[in-house]
C-alpha cells in the first residue's frame, strides 16, 4: 500500500484517469467512463480545456452531470457528481504538472507534524486488491485500533464530524491550502497560483459556485484532503504539542482524546472554529462525547452487529428468519455500515442457494424492503434479489420484479438505485424493458440524451470524444441474470471493515 502522495507525477495521472477514480462507487460492469476520458485526454493532450472553448462554462448551469443517491428512503439524500470529463482531465493535468505535484507533496508534509494525526490520506493498492479496500483497511488500523490503544493514557473521547463537507467546502480555500493565506493575499491580482487554477476548475463545472466540490471521485476526496490538511495545520498552529490530548481525523470525521470534559470541549472549539473559516461546520447531533474510550472508540452499530453476527445461523435457521433478524437490524440502525456488511454477508451465502425455497415471494418482500429502508444498502440488496428471483418460474420471475419495481420506485431522489433496478430487470432471462428517466439508463438503453453541458465546447474533436455512447461497454440484455458478490465488490470492500 502507497500514499497517492508517494507517487510520482506519472503514476498519479495514471491514478486519477481510472475509471474508479472518476467514479468510485458500483456502476453494472456494462457501464464504464474510461472511454471517454482516453479519448478527452487525448484531445486535451496534456493541456487545458480552455484552448477548445468558445465561451466561460462558468456561465452554463448542468456543465457538471448531477444524480442522487437516496441516504434514508425518504428526504435524505448524497448528491453524486460526475464532472464534466474536459473539465476533469484539465483538473489532472493541472495538478500533475511535475512542479505542481512537487508542490503537493510538500504541503502535504507540511500538514503532518502537529496535534492532528490524520488517518485518511489518500492511499492506493500495489497488488490485485482495490484500493477503496486499502483505504478502508487504512482506516481500520489508522483509527479505530489507535482509538482503544488511547483508552490506556485517555478517559474521555469525543466524536464530530462535518456536516455536508464537500457542500460547504469554500473553494478559493483550496489555494489558502496550497499557498498560505498571506502569500495569497499579495499574490491577489497577479499570475493565478496553482490553487487559483483548481479553484477556477472547479467552480467552471459548477455555474461558478464558491461553495462547494463534486462528491463521487477520488481526485475531489483528494482536493478535500488538501483543504482539511490545511485546517489540521490551523489546529496545531492553536493547540501546540499534544502532551494531554491526541486528535485522529479520518476526512470529515474527528475523534478528541483527553482526561476531562472541559478540556475536550476546549479542542473541539478550537476545530470549529478553523474548520469555519473555510466554510465548513460542526455537526451537533454528531457530536457526542463518551466518558469511556473502549465503549465509545467502537460505533453501537458495529457492536450490535458483531452480536448479530456471532449468532451466525443460531436460533434463525431458515433464510427467512435470517432475512428478518437483517430487517429488525435496519430498523434499528437504518444505512449504517454494520448493516451494509451484514448484508453483504448475507449476499455472499445466498448466492449459493440453488433450491426454489417455498416462501420465495415472502423473501423477495423482505429483502426489498430492507433496500426500501436503508437505500445505501440497494447494490447488495439487488444482489440478493437477483438471487432469489432467479430460482422463480418464467411468468413469477415478470410479476415478482414489476412490484419490486414499483415498491423502489416510491423511494425519491433514486436516480443511483435506478442504475441498479436496470441491472436486474433487463437482463435477457427476466426478459423486462426498463424504462427510466434517468441518464445513464436512457443510453444503456441506446438514447443520446445529454450528460454533460457542452455549448461553451467549440472543438468538434473534443465533442466526438465527450459522445454519451461511449460510456456503455457491454449489453445490458446479455448481462447474467444474478449480480455475483464481487459484481460488488467496492460495496463489499467498503461494509467489511464496519
Amino acid at each position: 500500500m502507497k500514499k497517492l502522495v508517494e507517487l510520482s507525477n506519472e503514476e498519479a495521472k495514471n491514478h486519477f484517469l481510472k475509471g474508479s477514480s472518476y467514479f468510485n462507487a458500483d456502476i453494472p460492469k456494462y457501464i464504464s467512463f474510461e472511454p471517454i476520458l482516453t479519448d478527452v485526454a487525448a484531445v486535451l493532450n496534456g493541456g487545458s480545456y480552455t484552448a477548445f472553448k468558445s465561451a466561460n462554462p462558468n456561465d452554463f448551469d448542468d456543465v457538471n452531470y448531477n444524480f442522487l443517491a437516496n441516504k434514508d428512503g425518504k428526504f435524505a439524500w448524497r448528491p453524486l457528481e460526475l464532472i464534466h470529463p474536459a473539465i476533469y482531465i484539465s483538473l489532472v493535468n493541472t495538478i500533475c504538472d511535475p512542479d505542481n505535484w512537487l508542490h503537493i507533496k510538500k504541503r502535504f508534509s507540511e500538514f503532518e507534524a502537529g496535534a492532528v494525526d490524520c488517518c485518511s490520506a489518500p492511499v492506493m493498492s500495489l497488488d490485485t486488491q482495490k484500493d477503496v479496500a486499502k483505504q478502508i483497511s487504512s482506516w481500520w488500523q489508522s483509527v479505530e485500533q489507535r482509538s482503544l490503544i488511547y483508552s490506556l493514557e485517555f478517559s474521555h473521547i469525543l466524536h464530530t464530524d462535518v456536516t455536508d463537507c464537500y457542500g460547504s467546502l469554500y473553494t478559493h480555500s483550496i489555494s489558502w491550502a496550497l499557498h498560505g493565506l498571506e502569500d495569497r493575499k499579495k499574490n491577489k491580482g497577479k499570475n493565478p497560483l496553482l490553487g487559483d487554477n483548481i479553484d477556477s476548475y472547479i467552480r467552471a463545472g459548477r455555474y461558478g459556485q464558491t461553495n462547494g466540490i463534486s462528491q463521487g471521485s477520488v481526485l475531489m476526496d483528494f482536493v478535500a484532503e488538501i483543504v482539511l490538511g490545511y485546517v489540521d495545520e490551523q489546529i496545531n498552529s492553536e493547540l501546540g504539542e499534544p502532551t494531554d490530548f491526541r486528535i485522529l481525523r479520518y476526512r470529515d470525521d474527528y475523534r478528541i482524546f483527553a482526561n476531562s470534559d472541559d478540556w475536550a470541549e476546549e479542542i473541539l472549539k478550537v476545530i470549529s472554529d478553523k474548520l469555519r473559516s473555510v466554510g465548513m461546520k460542526l455537526g451537533v447531533l454528531k457530536t457526542i462525547l463518551n466518558r469511556n474510550v473502549v465503549e465509545g472508540a467502537i460505533k453501537p452499530d458495529k457492536l450490535a452487529g458483531i452480536d448479530l453476527q456471532d449468532l451466525r445461523d443460531a436460533n434463525a435457521k431458515t433464510i427467512q428468519k435470517q432475512l428478518l433478524r437483517l430487517h429488525s437490524f435496519g430498523q434499528r440502525f437504518p444505512n449504517s455500515g454494520a448493516l451494509r456488511r451484514l448484508v453483504s454477508e448475507f449476499h455472499d451465502k445466498i448466492s449459493k442457494q440453488t433450491e426454489r425455497p417455498d416462501d420465495l415471494e415472502v423473501l423477495v418482500a423482505i429483502a426489498a424492503d430492507i433496500g426500501f429502508v436503508s437505500p445505501a444498502t440497494f447494490p447488495a440488496v439487488a444482489g440478493i434479489l437477483s438471487h432469489l428471483i432467479s430460482l422463480a418460474s418464467t411468468e413469477q420471475k415478470a410479476r415478482l420484479w414489476i412490484k419490486v419495481r414499483k415498491k423502489m420506485a416510491r423511494v425519491p431522489y433514486n436516480g443511483y438505485l435506478e442504475i441498479w433496478l436496470q441491472r436486474v430487470t433487463q437482463p435477457r432471462a427476466v426478459g423486462i424493458q426498463f424504462t427510466s428517466n434517468e441518464p445513464i439508463c436512457r443510453i444503456v438503453n441506446g438514447e443520446t440524451p445529454d450528460l454533460w453541458e457542452n455549448k461553451w465546447i467549440s472543438s468538434n474533436d473534443l465533442k466526438k470524444a465527450l459522445e454519451v455512447s461511449k460510456i456503455v461497454v457491454g449489453s445490458v440484455s446479455d448481462t447474467e441474470e444474478v449480480v455475483q458478490p464481487e459484481e460488488v465488490e467496492l460495496f463489499k470492500e467498503n461494509a467489511w471493515a464496519y
